[in-house]
């Protein structure tokens, strides 16, 4: 049943496949609650893996991290793979696994810069209105031309308080700068970092390469994220997976058709992408979907419903495993309509009847054919996984995490100098001006440029404790405050946490990675 070039899904009247060369053709996977998705998604994540295919999925329950160990030979299990004919080749083995963490709790950290974010993706990320969108793509369009790097929060933080600061002078080039829509998006920032957004944003940033490596034996290493607290901030989620799209889309180069994908991705709770976005984001979600393909890379989305994925994306996923569906409401049946017209109809049974009649571990499965033709829907009992149904330990996690090749790369922050630095500089040099008179030559009406620095007077200069009495701070002196004692919280919580953390490893860095905004803000700004 095990074949070289393809993946075994399980058994109908026959066994059924997924063919290597045609798994960059995208994929879904659906089906109610406990049916019986998240063991196919395994399945398919370790069979891709034997076949020397990287995978990343997302852990959402916490059930999938078991794919690192080996499964245990209970009765249920040894008896499905003697039900279908698998008994003799049926084996038990973990995967090789990088376990990933947008926080850096449960496995390494994952992180972008707030530049290769772009503002597009911000907005939507911080749920800006068009007018606040516009601000926040000109605080990026005067960074860029000044030289400033944002690289997480802070940076941009300070880089809207020189916005607001300078609002007449740049509005007269770029458009009105409103600072009631600067403080809307501070705001929005706070609320983001409450939620711990501000995690996800600094260095070093995510090589995609990590998240395609292969071992020695020529396995495919199985990249998992960590959800379950992720899924507490829905929007997150979605952006995350929306910049992680538009990465792979840039950075990797063209192949065409291979023999095999360079990368498989399994979107779990696929719906959060779509949910409340735009049309013109959903016309570049799909846009981006049909053409990752020829990048080498799958896309599989995993969710209760088909009709959860708009209509436009649906049409691109050509591999379909559908779980059963109950179909109770207006809405189920609908559902239920929607997955049954989607297959190539089978004269043994009724499609709509059996999803609604299917038992947990069984599916109606449709794959490509090598001509790219949908195979006719067989109703499939899957395959029992080979790696352990259920989550790791919290001590075999920690092995797997010591054990990651990539953990001398993302267990250190990196803070190099960047926005944040360079305008509580160019504060204190504003403030020295201010208490000492502008120098001969210079325009005080000018926005001031990134610049010198004043030993002698930056720190009371920029915090305004040398002003003259009764006089009021600025609002650049405000943001230098307020900056100020962001950094000063972090260095003191950051040597309080390396205390009692064991001693080892370097940082790695990724010194000189240009600013990039992504695909998707390219083509939106298209």
């Amino acid at each position: 049943m095990l074949q070289a070039d393809r993946i075994y899904l399980g058994t109908s009247t026959k066994p059924e496949y997924l063919l290597l060369g045609l798994a960059n053709r995208h994929g879904l996977v659906t089906g109610a609650t406990g049916t019986g998705k998240t063991v196919t998604l395994q399945v398919m994540a370790q069979d891709l893996s034997d076949h020397g295919v990287p995978v990343f999925c997302a852990d959402i329950k916490g059930d999938l991290s078991g794919i690192a160990m080996p499964g245990e030979p209970k009765d249920s299990l040894l008896k499905r793979a003697e039900e279908i004919g698998f008994k003799d080749e049926y084996k038990f083995e973990g995967c090789p696994t990088i376990f990933w963490d947008l926080f850096g709790q449960q496995g390494h950290s994952i992180r972008t810069t707030v530049s290769e974010m772009g503002p597009l993706l911000l907005a939507r990320f911080m749920d800006l209105n068009d007018v606040q969108e516009g601000v926040l793509t000109i605080a990026f369009r005067v960074a860029d031309e000044q030289g400033l790097l944002l690289l997480d929060l802070k940076d941009l933080r300070a880089m809207l308080g020189y916005l607001a600061e300078n609002a007449d002078t740049i509005g007269a080039k770029y458009g009105n700068v409103s600072k009631a829509s600067v403080g809307a998006i501070l705001r929005q920032l706070l609320i983001l970092e409450n939620q711990g957004g501000d995690a996800f944003f600094g260095e070093p940033a995510l090589q995609i390469a990590d998240l395609m490596r292969t071992t020695v034996d020529g396995r495919g290493v199985v990249s998992v994220l960590a959800a379950d607290k992720l899924m507490s901030s829905p929007r997150l989620y979605a952006t995350f997976l929306l910049w992680l799209m538009s990465e792979l889309f840039e950075v990797l180069p063209e192949v065409g058709d291979p023999e095999r994908p360079r990368l498989v991705f399994f979107f779990d709770e696929a719906h959060l992408l779509f949910d409340e976005a735009p049309k013109a984001l959903l016309d570049k979600v799909e846009q981006v979907v049909r053409l990752i393909r020829s990048k080498g890379v799958g896309v599989y989305f995993v969710t209760q419903n088909p009709i959860d994925v708009p209509e436009t994306v649906l049409g691109q996923l050509g591999n379909r495993v559908q779980h059963a569906l109950r179909a109770f409401t207006p809405r189920d049946q609908k559902a239920v309509k929607v997955a049954a017209e989607t297959f190539r109809p089978n004269p043994a049974f009724k499609t709509m009847d059996a999803i609604t009649q299917l038992a947990v571990g069984e599916a109606l499965v449709s794959t490509l054919e090598p001509k790219g033709i949908p195979s006719m829907v067989e109703r499939t009992f899957i395959r029992p996984p080979s790696s352990r149904m259920g989550p790791v330990t919290e001590e075999e996690r920690r092995r797997i995490i010591a054990a990651s090749p990539v953990g001398i790369t993302y267990d250190r922050t990196i803070d190099r100098e960047s926005a944040f630095e360079v305008l509580g500089k160019q504060a204190g040099e504003i403030a020295a001006q201010q208490g000492q008179g502008a120098p001969a030559g210079t325009d005080p009406s000018a926005p001031p440029a990134p610049g010198g620095f004043d030993v002698g007077n930056i720190l009371g200069s920029l915090l305004g404790t040398n002003r003259r009495r009764g006089e009021r701070l600025t609002a650049t002196q405000r943001v230098a405050r307020e900056v100020t004692r962001t950094v000063t919280n972090r260095v003191a919580g950051q040597v309080a946490a390396d205390v009692g953390k064991s001693i080892g490893g370097s940082v790695g860095g990724s010194v000189g990675r240009a600013i990039v905004r992504g695909i998707l803000g390219n083509i939106l700004r298209s």
